[in-house]
């Protein structure tokens, strides 16, 4: 009896395990097959959204007048923000893409620089016109190669999920058309380089990457150690250095130290060009608020000005549970330089600096001969929206949609219960940017 019962339970016990691996292979089939749709999809809307682009840039070919052309080239623009969308949903991280990535970055930031210019005023240049004719014939080198990939894959039945494995593991599947297609893309690509856009045209994606204009001497790995222990703002020890590998766009040492205070780690990068802090961080328990805002502002801008980043103006503030984050932008005579923004983080309990980034500042910084505005600010006013009640003015630099820099009138207004920035343009009177700044955050707690 004892042996038939426990038959009977290993019995149960085999059949309830074979249940159990028989329900994590559906749903371990169900996650492949959800990732698979995703990934089918994404490839067939970048081949139809190729097929659209070079269609609609021929278009762009036939037109002359500004009231057709700068929709057209918008609609280059928004399809190849779409495609440059579907690109960064396929399992192509292993893959070397980044020239097609590039390219699609550079047809939208050419369209969409000629798009809001005034064409009836400075027409497409012959140089502009052979750009186009330049992407058309390339975009139609992509679209082909797509097409074919397209073309295997539904003939094939061929799966994304494969491509996935063969890219992670390296190893040469049966059946490659998909990542060798991908690959003749890339190819054909690379050899179109950036100048075919143009004399006039610089990328966006290529503006403040690196530290380029930083001023001063090499330094050692003891001396950013030394510079680390300076700017730390409390008592540190343990310090380790770290040199950036040789594939860095900017050089710089990694250095982390043990706050004794708080008992916690402290980590900072310092360039090696110069010495200069770009950003510093702790993580810890920061306990109850014990001091304002506007102290641990006070506490920030004593921080900026011990470590040599004068003229700072606090731009915004916010609190997030027990910490401040500040904003600080240089002035001068009396203009704020918005691309040169430094952002510091407080703790609230006993106003540490908890973190600090200066990565904006030192891609940024420099000397620059500010022009007088061309418009008066009563002229500038007048191209805010009527709506808006006016609060503070005053002048400003900032980089627009196309990246350049121009000084604006900025305008603090409001809106019923929303505060908005506004910045118009000091030469041409237009509507560079318009920003609705952020409310304080609401506490949600659990009753």
């Amino acid at each position: 009896m004892f042996r038939g019962i426990l038959i009977g339970l290993l019995a149960i016990a085999v059949i309830g395990t074979s249940y159990w691996g028989y329900k994590e292979h559906q749903e371990k089939n169900a996650v492949l097959i959800h990732a698979e749709n995703n990934y089918q999809r994404a490839f067939h809307n970048l081949t139809f959204q190729m097929n659209q682009l070079h269609d609609k840039i021929g278009t762009t070919l036939a037109m002359n007048s500004r009231e057709s052309l700068s929709p057209a080239l918008a609609e280059v623009w928004r399809i190849t923000s779409e495609a440059h969308n579907d690109v960064g949903q396929l399992p192509l991280t292993l893959l070397p893409f980044n020239k097609t990535e590039e390219f699609l970055a550079n047809i939208g930031d050419f369209s969409y620089r000629t798009a809001v210019r005034d064409l009836s005023k400075k027409p497409l240049s012959a140089d502009e016109y052979a750009t186009l004719k330049n992407l058309y014939a390339k975009s139609d080198d992509i679209q082909g190669e797509l097409r074919n990939v397209q073309h295997k894959v539904i003939d094939r039945n061929l799966r994304w999920m494969d491509v996935e494995l063969a890219l992670a593991s390296g190893k040469k599947q049966d059946d490659n058309t998909i990542i060798d297609g991908f690959k003749t893309v890339e190819k054909n690509v690379n050899a179109y380089s950036e100048t075919d856009f143009g004399p006039s045209f610089t990328s966006m994606k290529a503006k403040n990457k690196d530290f380029k204009q930083l001023k001063g001497n090499m330094i050692s790995e003891k001396e950013a150690k030394k510079k680390a222990q300076e700017f730390a703002s409390e008592k540190v020890k343990n310090i380790k250095v770290e040199k950036s590998g040789k594939g860095a766009i900017n050089h710089f040492y990694s250095v982390s130290m043990y706050d004794m205070n708080h008992k916690a780690v402290t980590t900072m990068d310092i360039t090696e060009k110069g010495g200069y802090p770009i950003w510093l961080m702790q993580n810890r328990d920061v306990k109850k608020a014990r001091i304002s805002l506007n102290e641990a502002s006070n506490n920030a801008m004593k921080f900026l000005k011990k470590n040599g980043f004068s003229d700072m103006v606090l731009d915004e503030s916010a609190q997030y549970d027990n910490i401040g984050v500040f904003s600080y932008v240089p002035e001068e005579h009396q203009v704020r330089i918005y691309p040169d923004t430094l952002r510091v983080k407080v703790a609230l309990d006993d106003g540490q600096i908890i973190g600090f980034s200066a990565k904006d500042f030192l891609t940024s910084h420099k000397l620059r001969n500010i022009p007088k505005p061309a418009i008066s600010v009563e002229e500038a006013r007048k191209k805010v929206n009527s709506k808006v009640e006016i609060q503070e003015d005053q002048l400003a630099i900032i980089t627009n949609d196309l990246g350049e820099e121009v000084l604006c009138y900025e305008f603090l207004g409001t809106i019923e219960n929303d505060t908005f920035r506004m910045f118009i343009n000091a030469k041409t009177g237009m509507e560079e940017k318009v920003e609705k700044l952020k409310d304080a955050e609401p506490i949600y707690q659990e009753i």
